[in-house]
């Protein structure tokens, strides 16, 4: 039995990409336990208000939610416990150079198993202002309806 090659996405955060700026995206792994695999494949698991923290010289995931797998038993951790983030070193120093006193943070966002592996990707973030955030929706109106305009005139409704 051959396994899949492509890289199946199990989570996506759209809230990090209506909230901030995002730059710099960087794969990481993810340790987790046996349980929390099968609850993150199961589609039980959350990335809204979670965040990455360096913290002595490791890169750490808080708030990320992933539920009890229905069928663990004392093999369950707690839900929103913070996970450990596999970069390399270069990578982490590189995090902690914008990170400083730049009003930035590193969010994560998308989940996703590449060769059976948990996979996260983490971007920097620059939070955007609420001029932004109405700029991004009028955009987001402007292109629903020109959609909209193309499949009714695809359609020929006019005549």
């Amino acid at each position: 039995m051959s396994k899949k090659s492509g890289n199946n996405v199990l989570l996506e955060n759209r809230k990090a990409h209506f909230l901030y700026f995002l730059s710099d995206f960087i794969v990481a792994g993810l340790v987790l336990t046996g349980t929390e695999i099968k609850s993150l494949r199961a589609g039980n698991a959350s990335l809204s208000d979670s965040y990455v923290t360096i913290h002595e010289g490791e890169a750490w995931i808080n708030n990320m939610h992933i539920s009890n797998y229905k069928d663990g038993t004392v093999w369950n951790v707690d839900p929103l416990r913070s996970r450990k983030l596999l970069l390399n070193k270069q990578e982490i120093r590189k995090l902690e150079r914008e990170l400083q006193g730049t009003g930035m943070t590193v969010v994560p966002t998308k989940v996703f198993l590449s060769r059976g592996y948990a996979k996260v990707e983490i971007a920097l973030a620059k939070g955007k202002k609420a001029h932004d955030k109405r700029d991004a929706i009028k955009e987001r109106d402007q292109n629903r309806e020109v959609g909209r305009a193309l499949r009714e005139h695809g359609k020929g409704g006019n005549l």
